[in-house]
């Protein structure tokens, strides 16, 4: 799947189990570090038509990032990191498994070639994570469920008092939430929410 429906899923995932700011960005990245075999792709396109390409993105998506050794880095560094250091690392470990399987479930190439996730590299080729019923990357189930995972994280923010923009800066979540809170009925009172600090 793409990487802002990655993104959505990802931060959805963070909420789970009350986790802090803080944590619930670390848990957000560690769903979107499997991706870092993508950026390949801008160096492949940019030296497409040289004498001499390169084949980062070819080569290596869903090679040296989709796999369990990955996982496991991810859910280190969250040990590492985070405030509430297990449960954080847990739920960093399912939010790059829930990449995983939405690569899985959705990421077919537009010549139908189908994206293994080769889980056990580097250590062993043997077992390459496959479903014969893959859709299309750029398919109308994707699309469908970039919409749900949006309207979910919309829901969430208005419900709870916090948005994804709270990984960039407060000013920038109280904003959106200021936002949701006239567009949309429901969710905590506005006086729950502390205002942002002063920049």
């Amino acid at each position: 799947m793409t990487p802002p429906a990655h993104f959505l899923a990802s931060w959805l995932a963070a909420n789970c189990g009350g986790a802090n700011r803080r944590d619930r960005a670390i848990i957000t990245v560690a769903g979107l570090l499997p991706d870092l075999d993508g950026l390949g792709y801008f160096p492949e396109w940019l030296t497409a038509s040289t004498a001499h390409p390169v084949f980062w993105y070819s080569n290596w998506h869903h090679i040296l990032f989709h796999n369990a050794l990955a996982g496991i880095i991810c859910a280190a560094a969250a040990l590492a990191l985070a405030k509430q250091r297990w449960k954080a690392a847990l739920l960093a470990r399912g939010a790059f498994h829930l990449h995983l399987l939405m690569d899985l479930a959705g990421a077919r190439g537009p010549d139908g070639d189908q994206w293994a996730i080769p889980y056990l590299l580097p250590c062993s080729e043997a077992w390459q994570w496959t479903w014969s019923g893959q859709w299309a990357l750029d398919s109308w189930i994707n699309r469908a469920i970039g919409v749900a995972l949006l309207a979910a994280v919309v829901g969430l923010a208005r419900w709870r008092g916090f948005s994804p923009f709270e990984m960039i800066s407060p000013r920038a979540d109280g904003a959106c939430i200021g936002l949701l809170r006239r567009w949309l009925p429901g969710g905590k009172p506005a006086g729950v929410r502390r205002p942002p600090p002063e920049a």
